[in-house]
C-alpha cells in the first residue's frame, strides 16, 4: 500500500482502527472542523471505558441485535476479560511490558512501514498462528503529535505507541490459544433460524473491547486506547481525525468542541452526561 493510498482510505474511517474495516462509500467526502489534537485528546481521555460501548458496537455487524443496556452490559463483561488475561499473563510471566511478554511467549513482531495488499486502514494486526505487524509509518507520525499543545498532559508520559499496539494484538494471540475457555470466544448469540435449529454467533467486537482493555492494563494507562483511533488517524489527516472525534464525542453522550472552545468543566468522578441511542 502507498502513503497516498492510506489517505485516501482515511476520507473518512467507518471502522475501528484496530478490528474490521471499511470506508465509507459515497459520491462526496463530509466536511469537518478540523480541532487541535491536543483538543481531541484531551476530550477523548475523559471518556470513562464503558462510555466507549456504543462506539465499539457501531463497528459490530451485530449490533442492531442489541439494546443499549446489552450493548453496554456486554461492554462491562468484555473490559472484564480482557483485564483478567493481562493479569493472568503478567502473574505467570512477572512482566507487564507487551513488547517482552509477545517475545517470552514466541510471537514474531517485525516492524514494516506501511501494510500491503490491503483495503483497511492499519497502524497494526495479528495474523495467525504467532506473527504480528506494527506499522511504522503510523507510528513516526503519532510519536510527531506527542509534542503537541495538550497532548503530554492528557496522554501522560507512560504512553508508549508501539507497546500499546503490540499488547492488543497480543491478546487476539490470547484469544486463539484459549478459544476454548475465553469469555469473548464462548459468548455466543441466538441468531434466527427454524425451530429446532440453532444458529449460534459470536459477536466480533468483543474481543476488540476487551484487547483494548488488555493493552490498557498492561500499560497502565488511565484512559481507553479508543482514543488511538482518532490520535493515530491525526498524523495523515487531522480532518478525518475531527471527524471520528465527533462521532466518537456524540456516542459517549459528549458534545464536541469547537476549536475556540474552552475545555468542559469536570464532571463528578463516576457521574456520564447520560447514554446515547447507538
Amino acid at each position: 500500500m502507498t502513503k497516498e493510498r492510506f489517505k485516501q482510505l482515511l476520507k473518512p474511517i467507518a471502522e475501528g482502527l484496530f478490528g474490521p474495516q471499511g470506508t465509507r462509500r459515497g459520491p462526496e467526502m463530509p466536511h469537518y472542523v478540523i480541532r487541535p489534537v491536543g483538543m481531541i485528546v484531551e476530550d477523548l481521555c475523559r471518556i470513562p471505558e464503558e462510555d466507549w460501548a456504543y462506539y465499539a458496537f457501531s463497528r459490530e455487524p451485530l449490533n442492531g441485535k442489541f439494546n443499549d443496556e446489552q450493548r453496554l452490559d456486554l461492554t462491562r463483561q468484555a473490559i472484564a476479560c480482557g483485564r483478567e488475561y493481562a493479569q493472568k499473563l503478567a502473574d505467570q510471566y512477572r512482566m507487564r511490558d507487551p513488547e517482552k511478554l509477545a517475545k517470552q511467549l514466541g510471537l514474531l513482531v517485525d516492524f514494516p512501514d506501511m501494510p500491503q495488499n490491503t483495503e483497511r486502514v492499519l497502524f497494526a494486526e495479528f495474523r495467525e498462528p504467532n506473527k504480528m505487524h506494527i506499522y511504522m509509518d503510523g507510528v513516526r507520525k503519532g510519536r510527531a503529535l506527542l509534542s503537541e499543545p495538550g497532548v503530554p498532559h492528557a496522554l501522560t508520559g507512560q504512553l508508549d505507541i508501539v507497546k500499546l499496539l503490540i499488547g492488543h494484538e497480543l491478546f487476539h494471540w490470547v484469544e486463539e490459544r484459549y478459544k476454548k475457555e475465553i469469555w469473548t470466544r464462548t459468548y455466543k448469540i441466538e441468531l434466527w433460524a427454524p425451530k429446532p435449529l440453532h444458529n449460534r454467533s459470536s459477536v466480533a467486537v468483543l474481543g476488540e473491547i476487551a484487547a483494548m482493555a488488555f493493552t490498557k492494563e498492561l500499560n497502565a494507562l488511565p484512559y481507553s486506547p479508543y482514543v488511538m483511533d482518532a490520535f493515530l488517524v491525526y498524523g495523515y489527516s487531522p480532518e478525518a481525525a475531527s471527524g471520528l472525534y465527533e462521532e466518537m464525542m456524540r456516542l459517549a453522550g459528549r458534545t464536541a468542541r469547537l476549536p475556540e472552545e474552552d475545555p468542559p468543566a469536570a464532571l463528578p468522578e463516576g457521574e456520564t452526561k447520560g447514554e446515547p441511542t447507538a
